[in-house]
């Protein structure tokens, strides 16, 4: 009987190893072309063996965000022995989403309780999955999370840098930057003032581009345009069509704009993008049902130690109040670094300075059920707004369109705004956001219903939404190093380009999992009975 793809892959990883089992994974046409190589450095999604090369090695896995999740599904499919520790009682860590009856707990010991509706949801971290994000993808596919797409941008969504003059549409604010600079640009070409730079031939090709980009008239003039919208729309009978006066130069020069005319330029956060259906929490309940028996909820560890044949892992069952210890033959932490730094580990002290060196950001959220009335009197169908006030700005539902009422965002800030913004009360910070619809959408603040705040910053075995800033070589380097039987996964191992996604979590932890498919072909593992 003929073998099985899989099955030959197994047979020549029981002999060869892991290696062996990644070549023959080439000649078959498994992989990516060029993954693996120097030349390359692209994850795929398709890279790691299916084959048996765990030999049954113990591993405990420490954290269930995407990181621990991803590094437990990936070492269990080949033949780990896993155990995952998680000190809350949910699997997902900062892929968090709220529902009627979920609490939102502080480490001041207050307490919010989500008043949604039935069927609305509150994605507290993150919400957005970009199309090239093929790791987050690829898992959804293969869990069986159905995605839907995700408006991240939407030209009808408003801005208002400047609180003493009116929000105006992002659409009008882009469309209008162009036109004011290209004629500018024509203007400076006009007058010989580019003939070092450009030949006659480059100087007539500009103009034509030009009046093009900037949609200006004959005469190079930018006088507004259709792209800006309109004061009132085409129509039957004698309704014209009325263009929107263009907006001066000096009000589209405020930096305060900048998000507003650039995020959608990005990768991170330009079209397509995606979400779960019902939540973006999909994705560690799909891995957690896959996991079963492998996770521990409410095991929060305490003590992580070398030893010269494994790992010593202390841990406190909250629920029960008791105290347990662990043995391994390796451990993978999958904790953000700051919460690492906090626990009592045996690292060298190059490697303790290096973790106690990282620092969180700060990030903070408000949410509230409405009526869509940004959809009937404004025609925002998801998007962000933005507005130079604390709550920096909205972010309004991808789903449920049409629908009566929706969870509107109505504060999303991060950087030193947030943190001064999550060191107020909660009513305080329910009143800035309430503020901040009314600023944008005057008079529907009114319908603002059952706020929820999370402050990142505030909440118990997060402590922060994210690192303030990419772990700096040497140590990046040195901490992406086995640390003995230890090896450290996170999002701040990784590189992430503009934000910090869950992509990143997901790289890091299968960098983790290909370094113990390896070691484990070669290390002595602990005998038990």
């Amino acid at each position: 009987m003929p073998l099985s793809r899989r099955a030959l892959i197994a047979r020549v990883a029981a002999v060869g190893g892991y290696r062996a089992a990644y070549a023959a994974m080439g000649a078959l046409g498994l992989l990516t072309p060029g993954f693996g190589q120097a030349a390359s450095g692209q994850e795929s999604y398709a890279a790691l063996p299916s084959a048996q090369v765990g030999k049954g090695a113990r591993v405990v896995v420490i954290g269930a965000g995407i990181g621990g999740l991803v590094s437990a599904f990936e070492l269990r499919k080949a033949g780990f022995q896993v155990t995952v520790l998680e000190a809350r009682d949910r699997v997902g860590g900062r892929n968090w989403t709220l529902r009627k009856g979920d609490r939102v707990e502080y480490t001041d010991g207050t307490v919010q309780v989500a008043n949604f509706a039935d069927g609305f949801y509150f994605n507290a971290g993150p919400a957005r999955l970009p199309s090239h994000h093929q790791l987050m993808l690829g898992y959804c596919r293969e869990l069986g999370v159905e995605l839907e797409v995700l408006v991240n941008t939407s030209r009808n969504a408003l801005v208002r840098p400047n609180l003493a003059e009116p929000p105006m549409q992002i659409r009008q604010a882009v469309n209008d930057s162009r036109g004011h600079i290209a004629e500018l640009l024509a203007k400076a070409v006009n007058r010989q003032a580019l003939n070092a730079e450009l030949t006659a031939d480059d100087q007539r090709a500009l103009l034509q581009f030009l009046r093009t980009f900037g949609d200006l008239s004959e005469k190079l003039e930018y006088l507004g345009s259709a792209r800006s919208g309109y004061k009132v729309w085409p129509g039957a009978g004698e309704q014209v069509a009325e263009k929107n006066a263009p907006l001066p130069l000096r009000t589209l020069l405020n930096p305060a704009l900048a998000n507003a005319l650039m995020i959608d330029e990005y990768p991170e956060f330009s079209p397509t993008m995606f979400q779960p259906v019902g939540g973006m929490d999909r994705i560690p309940k799909a891995f957690e049902k896959h996991l079963g028996g492998a996770l521990r909820l409410s095991a929060e560890v305490r003590a992580i130690h070398n030893q010269d044949d494994g790992v010593q892992v202390a841990y406190l069952d909250r629920k029960s109040g008791r105290e347990h210890t662990l043995q391994a033959d390796f451990a993978v932490v999958a904790l953000p670094l700051p919460l690492l730094a906090k626990l009592d580990t045996n690292f060298t002290a190059p490697v303790q300075q290096a973790i106690g060196a990282v620092q969180f950001g700060y990030a903070n959220k408000v949410a509230w059920q409405s009526r869509r009335f940004w959809e009937r009197d404004y025609q925002i169908y998801g998007g962000l707004s933005f507005l130079n006030q604390e709550a920096s700005g909205l972010w309004y539902p991808s789903g449920g369109f049409n629908q009566e009422q929706g969870i509107l965002i109505a504060a999303y800030n991060n950087g030193e705004t947030a943190r001064v913004f999550g060191e107020k009360s909660i009513a305080e910070q329910i009143a800035a956001s309430k503020q901040a619809v009314e600023l944008l959408h005057p008079g529907h603040s009114a319908e603002l219903r059952n706020p929820l705040a999370v402050a990142w910053s505030r909440i118990p075995y997060n402590l922060g939404p994210w690192i303030n800033h990419e772990v700096a070589e040497p140590a990046y380097s040195l901490l992406n190093q086995a640390q003995g039987r230890i090896h450290l996964t996170s999002d701040g191992l990784a590189h992430s380009g503009v934000g910090i996604w869950q992509e990143a979590a997901a790289g890091a932890a299968r960098r983790v999992v290909r370094n113990l498919f390896e070691r484990v072909q070669t290390t002595p593992l602990r005998q038990t009975a």
